[in-house]
């Protein structure tokens, strides 16, 4: 066997590549096949997964700038329909398909439709209106199938967080092509019900199922709605043009029913813990507040008339008291002086001789007798003793 034609493993895989991309056949073609092996690299935004059918299966590739424009999530087992570009992974000599689009099969039409609603609406704004939902409904319509599963979901919720609230139900045909118009009505009608919260939705299904959700007309009359409105229609993966349009998108009927309400036990214990708080500020302002009219009163009253005269009346004490001691000092000093005085003028005083034995002797006159020469015999004396007085007459006088 002669070496010289021999051709490497890269040379055969590059001329496969060349062959296929050479062909034009290869190019811009549709496939259909069941997503398997799915992948998505977030760091580099490219998606890898494998294409299969009951016989046979081929890789793909969608790169990032082709996934962007993806209007659903891929996921393992969905079958779609792809475009791109059939080649060859020359490192490993592996067929593979380079997508640029992919759509869900089945919903080609329908999707296209479905997009191009909601790209018109868009632009119109009917999806930037989003009004706050009142964070206490007391009443809440209720738009779905009286007979669904949906119905019962949103009705055990609702009476489970908050058995107060009022629901009315609002039936609906769901599905089929009554039910645009069906909900319509539902739509019209709830306004009149004095609800201030709606909720439009029903279970899961198919495109088709959930077409009804699809419509102009109910996204036109859900925008002019003028009660706040929830949308819950499908699953978490389902998306209508009333889940764009409501002011509030729940994943599922029940997830709607979770947000329309919060928790009474919640609510109350909520209300508890604030009612707690309350309390304790109250008792700290009046606290405060006591404090502060005492605070107030004293210096009320250290300004007072009453407080100044008390205190007049302390320095008035002390005064007197001060006065009192000193003029009780002086009177003291003067008494003892004045002792002094009478004792000095006792001493001197003609009485205190008379103590001794001497007496004093007075004329008729009353005159003292201080010289014999001037009385005569017979004449009357008065003699003052120590103790008493006499009368006596003269009968001798003697130099």
């Amino acid at each position: 066997m002669s070496n010289e034609h021999s051709l490497t493993v890269s040379e055969l895989n590059e001329k496969f590549a060349e062959r296929i991309k050479s062909d034009g056949s290869f190019a811009n073609i549709s496939i259909k096949g069941e997503i398997s092996n799915f992948t998505n690299h977030y760091k580099t935004g490219h998606l890898y997964f494998t294409l299969k059918d009951e016989k046979s299966s081929v890789g793909a590739v969608m790169f990032k700038w082709s996934a962007k424009s993806l209007r659903f999530v891929p996921e393992d087992g969905m079958k779609v329909v792809a475009v791109g570009d059939a080649a060859i992974y020359e490192p490993r000599g592996h067929c593979q398909l380079k997508i640029t689009q992919m759509n869900p099969e089945g919903m080609g039409e329908l999707y296209l439709r479905f997009l191009e609603l909601r790209d018109k609406l868009e632009l119109e704004g009917l999806f930037a209106q989003k009004r706050p939902l009142p964070k206490a409904p007391e009443t809440i319509a209720v738009i779905t199938a009286e007979t669904g599963a949906a119905l019962q979901d949103v009705l055990n919720i609702l009476s489970r967080r908050n058995p107060l609230i009022k629901v009315v139900l609002i039936p609906a045909l769901v599905q089929g092509v009554n039910a645009p118009q069906s909900l319509i009505g539902a739509v019209k009608t709830a306004q009149t019900t004095g609800a201030d919260l709606l909720i439009i939705g029903r279970g899961g299904g198919s495109l088709e199922d959930l077409w009804g959700f699809n419509d102009e007309a109910l996204a036109r009359e859900l925008f002019a709605s003028k009660i706040p409105t929830i949308s819950a229609v499908g699953h978490e993966v389902d998306f209508t043009i009333a889940d764009f349009v409501a002011d509030l998108r729940a994943p599922t009927p029940s997830a709607a029913a979770e947000l329309a309400v919060s928790d009474i036990g919640e609510v109350y214990g909520a209300l508890s813990a604030l009612q707690s708080e309350l309390r304790h500020k109250a008792n700290r302002a009046v606290s405060l507040s006591g404090e502060r009219i005492d605070a107030l009163g004293r210096e009320l009253y250290a300004k007072s008339p009453k407080a100044k005269l008390e205190t007049y009346g302390e320095r008035l004490g002390v005064f007197e008291k001060q006065i009192g001691g000193a003029m009780h000092g002086q009177i003291e000093g003067k008494r003892q002086s004045l002792v002094a005085q009478m004792k000095a003028i006792d001493a001197l005083s003609p009485l205190k001789v008379l103590t001794r034995g001497y007496s004093i002797v007075s004329d008729a006159a009353g005159k003292s007798v201080i010289d014999a020469a001037g009385l005569k015999v017979g004449d009357s004396v008065s003699v003052r003793l120590h103790k008493g007085k006499v009368k006596a007459k003269v009968e001798e006088i003697h130099d």
